[in-house]
């Protein structure tokens, strides 16, 4: 039984973790809408230390900074993210710098410097047994049912751009490298995606509805420290 409560514990932090409420501070929405700092909502993680957000300023741009000390972050923005048939997804990050140890390709050291989390909804009558008793088991214990599906967007230390990861706690839960090592440390990076594209390239299935969009900066696994820098989220 400890095992499967530290799996859903782990699976808990991935699939309900985000961004805690940073203090409003005006910044620059990306064309097509944005999610703004005051309308994050932050939750606790049992077990798990609070990554601190606070608003900040990196090369003349506002945005969240968020820091990590042995750290998961707790947190999420819920409810209706995007508008009917959003498909596309814009964010911006920034890092000064990253712990080598830490991969989403390693169960053991599962950390990132930057994630953008996306969950969705789904028929869970197609959930495998196995799923199904671990997604009870984090209702269980953190008080909310996980999304069906949680699909990331991550900064690796090392893997490739491209690289899709299974998580080895449950498939409900895959990711996807966008940025990858250190050359792009210390400027603002700006990604567009077709989520829609992305979540069919990561389960082979059609997406069902977004029903919640996190940040996530860690440092829980590795036991280290992390920090970036986020800048306006939007789904359009």
């Amino acid at each position: 039984m400890m095992g499967w409560r530290a799996a859903a514990c782990g699976v808990g932090m991935l699939m309900l973790a985000g961004c805690t409420t940073p203090e409003p501070r005006p910044s620059v929405p990306p064309p097509g809408g944005t999610t703004g700092p005051s309308e994050w909502t932050a939750q606790t993680l049992p077990g798990k230390r609070e990554t601190l957000y606070r608003p900040a300023e990196r090369q003349g741009r506002p945005g969240s900074q968020a820091q990590a000390e042995r750290a998961a972050p707790r947190g999420r923005r819920r409810g209706d993210v995007a508008q009917a048939g959003a498909q596309r997804l814009r964010f911006s990050w920034w890092a000064a710098d990253l712990d080598d140890r830490a991969s989403v390709t390693d169960p053991d050291h599962d950390d990132a410097v930057a994630r953008v989390v996306l969950g969705f909804e789904g028929d869970l009558s197609r959930l495998s047994a196995r799923n199904r008793a671990l997604f009870e088991l984090v209702h269980t214990l953190t008080g909310e049912a996980p999304p069906y599906a949680t699909l990331m967007y991550v900064w690796d230390a090392r893997a490739p751009v491209g690289t899709v990861i299974v998580s080895g706690r449950t498939d409900r839960i895959r990711k996807i490298v966008v940025e990858s090592g250190r050359r792009p440390l210390n400027t603002w990076r700006h990604h567009e995606r077709d989520v829609r594209a992305d979540f069919e390239l990561a389960f082979g299935e059609p997406s069902g509805r977004i029903t919640t969009l996190a940040y996530m900066t860690d440092a829980d696994n590795t036991q280290g420290r992390a920090e970036a820098c986020y800048g306006p989220v939007g789904l359009f």
